[in-house]
């Protein structure tokens, strides 16, 4: 085989490796929990590649490593919409067309402290991808380390931030090493300093990650009943909406028979779909008011609060003086029938549930809308409920709901805890997927926000994962997926103290972002000024293509 041709089948072989390692790394369909050990090692053959390969090379290889990263890890998403499965292995091409050849720069003009900042460019790059309208977290390196209880506590410091740097430092450390072991005598101060300083860092992490768990043994419980009624959230019609009703009204009385002092039933998001405000005021389909009217009796039944995903439609003047409906995905508390408290979703899952750029890219929101999209409106108001009756062990409880989407997101968790909320209760549906991956995925980021903000959080879902999680991100309580059941659980209500990252939010993650753009401009600044210097990884390099 000619030199040129080895080098780029060594060079994709170790893209593909890297991408297969990803997959393995986070909950798939061979291991429903993941092989997290595999994260410290899932971008190594990736890196290595970014050292050996020419820039030229790189750039043709980002948007092929993005595609198939995301197709491969989200597959799921092909029952989601029959856009999602196209629109987010796209958008994760074009970002590493982008990412790749920015992490060869450094490789370019630093020499041996290449690796440092590509560090802080991939770290950079994880912060940004989860900002703005299409903000997607999943994916994030540090979150394949989810049931090490050591590492997830480390959040508690700099969010998963922190986490990812501490899964990605030896590998980029090391493939700077083996793409180029003829520089590096592992006797020298060179290797033996940044090595041993790796290791440090990880005993560190390690340590406070065990000794910073909280004790919440005297903290207050409240007694909860989770209702997980499998319905198939594709089927619509009244017929279908009565049996997703009827299944949870079975659950709960069986939930309510083992457990007749519980404080509070959670449903899922969008488990009664009829909007319970819209069809109580406006009574135009009588079928689906009948549903309302026969759901609020059984609530009032109870004598138990009852909290619940349902869209809530208003009506609204457009621009033209017009009463349109606006629909926003939302969570009730009914204390009873007439006595209920309202959250609107305040971050939409871009293309399926929002796509403010109609005018700007008609032929797109067209697109979605002939694929059945239905877009929700953004609420406005950060609700943090209160419940101050019928509660054994506390005088009050303040809780916050974060639909579905949202508790991938740790800033909307931090806000909710600033807020006031002494407990996370998250409302999803994760049923369209039709996959334990994709569901045990979604928890695994949730784990996250509890030791970020040193809060329990309850998850609620229509058929995985439902669960309870403490305040040190251990899972304590979880339900068999896609079956029809329920979970009592007594909820720890831990508020003694929050984690620092409560506090400071995302600054880990901005010091990174500003570090690695420094080190992006520096290395254009010396590749310009500097043309005739290369690395020996580069030079080394050229001689094979």
């Amino acid at each position: 085989m000619a030199p040129g041709f080895r080098a780029v089948f060594q060079e994709l072989a170790g893209i593909i490796l890297s991408v297969l390692l990803f997959y393995l790394a986070n909950p798939n369909d061979i291991s429903h929990d993941g092989f997290g050990l595999l994260g410290f090692f899932a971008l190594l053959p990736l890196m290595w590649t970014i050292h050996r390969a020419p820039f030229w090379r790189l750039a043709l290889y980002g948007p092929f490593v993005g595609f198939i990263t995301y197709a491969l890890f989200n597959i799921w998403l092909v029952n989601f919409h029959p856009m999602a499965i196209f629109i987010v292995p796209v958008i994760y091409a074009a970002y590493y067309m982008l990412l790749i050849p920015l992490l060869k720069l450094p490789v370019l003009t630093m020499g041996s402290y290449a690796w440092i900042a590509q560090l802080f460019i991939w770290l950079g790059y994880e912060y940004l991808r989860t900002r703005g309208f299409l903000g997607y977290a999943y994916g994030i390196v540090g979150y394949t380390q989810y049931l090490n209880i050591p590492l997830v506590n480390v959040a508690s410091l700099t969010g998963v931030w922190g986490v990812s740097l501490l899964v990605i430092l030896p590998q980029f450390f090391a493939a700077q090493v083996l793409a180029s072991p003829s520089e590096w005598n592992v006797k020298s101060r060179r290797f033996i300093i940044p090595a041993s300083s790796i290791l440090i860092l990880h005993a560190l992490a390690v340590t406070y990650g065990v000794a910073s768990q909280v004790d919440y043994s005297g903290a207050p419980e409240v007694k909860m009943a989770l209702v997980q009624q499998n319905v198939d959230p594709k089927i619509g019609g009244t017929r279908a909406y009565r049996n997703s009703m009827d299944a949870s009204i079975r659950q709960t009385r069986l939930a309510l028979e083992e457990a007749p002092d519980t404080e509070l039933v959670v449903w899922s998001e969008t488990s009664f779909i009829p909007a319970i405000d819209f069809h109580s005021r406006y009574r135009t389909q009588p079928e689906r008011y009948e549903l309302v009217d026969e759901l609020l009796e059984y609530i009032d039944s109870t004598n138990i609060p009852v909290l619940l995903g349902n869209g809530d439609g208003q009506l609204q003047l457009n621009d033209d003086g017009e009463y349109i409906r606006n629909d926003y995905n939302a969570v009730y508390l009914y204390r009873d029938r007439d006595d209920s408290e309202i959250y609107r979703k305040l971050h939409l899952v871009p293309f399926t549930e929002h796509f403010p750029y109609e005018k700007q890219f008609p032929w797109l929101h067209r697109l979605l809308v002939e694929n059945d999209t239905s877009f929700w409106e953004k609420g406005e108001e950060w609700t943090i409920f209160r419940l101050e009756n019928g509660l054994e062990e506390m005088e009050s409880l303040e809780f916050a709901t974060p639909i579905c989407f949202e508790d991938t997101f740790g800033y909307l968790s931090r806000g909710f805890v600033q807020r006031g909320a002494q407990l996370i209760i998250n409302l999803t549906n994760d049923s369209w997927a039709e996959s334990v991956p994709s569901a045990t995925q979604h928890l695994a980021m949730a784990v996250f926000r509890t030791t970020e903000n040193r809060r329990s959080m309850v998850r609620s879902t229509n058929g995985g994962m439902t669960a309870v999680i403490d305040p040190n991100g251990r899972i304590i309580d979880s339900n068999e997926p896609f079956t029809e059941s329920y979970i009592i659980s007594d909820v720890p209500v831990y508020t003694a103290s929050n984690g620092l990252y409560t506090r400071i939010g995302d600054l880990f993650a901005y010091l990174s972002l500003s570090a690695g753009i420094i080190s992006v401009i520096a290395s254009c600044v010396l590749l310009i000024f500097r043309p005739g210097k290369r690395s020996g990884t580069e030079q080394n390099t050229q001689t094979t293509t």
